[in-house]
């Protein structure tokens, strides 16, 4: 597997405490990464070069490219000079259904949602979670929160990237990935879990970036039924994490965070009447 650089230093004027001085920064790369399915480009995203293969198979799961790891034939990475070309070879069912899609496609499309031709299918209905039993007390979400926070290296050097990871309660922490961008970072989790034989249901997905409506709708489609953040989330977020029966906590500092829907699965107590 080949290694990318995924930082650089840049030469900067720096301005603390009343005194200016030359000095450097430590600064995430960020490379143009196309997906490639058949021999044909299928979405190209802006992203940190690490995880590639984690990547490759998130992103095929979550864009329902394929529904499970053993769709997967072959995945080659190669460096194109100004940017690297993920080559993934699928069964051949899945690579006749992505032709099939392809073909029907309006146009190009861009990062966040890809691989769509219209409305519809960027709304589109994401899994049930509702029937998932899981119960969360603040202790555990503080301990999911701190956790991630302290286990994201390329943050720790660069404070430019966001980060993901998968807490089962008991255990911890089973995976953490980093990226430039906050829906491949999720993408690289879900690689990481599905090739690790992490169940979904199993644990909670904890996020450093707001919650929009694609966050959700990976979350549930790698088969978690909760989503952390700290940071807020959009209203069409709530609304479909509302309808997949996810419970989705955010802003959280601590113990303290606050629930938009199926507040059932936090044990938070007594809730208290705010006149």
């Amino acid at each position: 597997m080949t290694t990318h650089k995924t930082t650089a230093t840049a030469p900067e004027i720096s301005r603390r405490n009343g005194v200016t001085r030359a000095s450097s920064r430590i600064v995430p790369e960020e490379v143009p990464i196309a997906f490639s399915y058949g021999g044909s480009t299928h979405a190209v995203m802006m992203g940190t070069p690490a995880d590639l293969e984690d990547f490759a198979v998130g992103f095929s799961l979550t864009e329902g490219i394929i529904a499970s790891m053993a769709e997967i034939e072959e995945i080659n990475v190669l460096d194109e000079g100004r940017g690297l070309d993920v080559q993934v070879t699928l069964a051949e069912d899945k690579e006749d259904a992505l032709r099939a899609r392809r073909r029907s496609m309006a146009g190009p499309v861009g990062c966040g949602l890809c691989g769509i031709e219209s409305i519809d299918q960027a709304m589109r209905v994401v899994p049930d979670v509702s029937g998932i039993a899981m119960t969360l007390t603040p202790k555990e979400i503080a301990e999911a929160v701190a956790a991630l926070n302290v286990a994201q290296p390329l943050h720790a050097q660069t404070h430019a990237v966001h980060g993901a990871g998968f807490f089962i309660p008991g255990h911890g922490l089973v995976a953490v990935r980093e990226d430039v961008g906050r829906h491949n970072a999720l993408d690289k989790l879900a690689g990481a879990a599905i090739r690790k034989g992490v169940r979904g249901a199993d644990g909670v997905v904890v996020v450093t970036s707001r919650i929009s409506v694609e966050m959700v709708q990976k979350t549930a489609i790698l088969g978690s039924a909760v989503l952390i953040a700290i940071s807020a989330p959009t209203a069409l977020a709530i609304r479909t994490a509302e309808e997949a029966g996810m419970t989705l906590i955010a802003l959280t500092r601590g113990e303290d965070f606050e629930i938009f829907t199926r507040t059932d699965r936090v044990s938070t107590g007594v809730v208290a009447n705010v006149a």
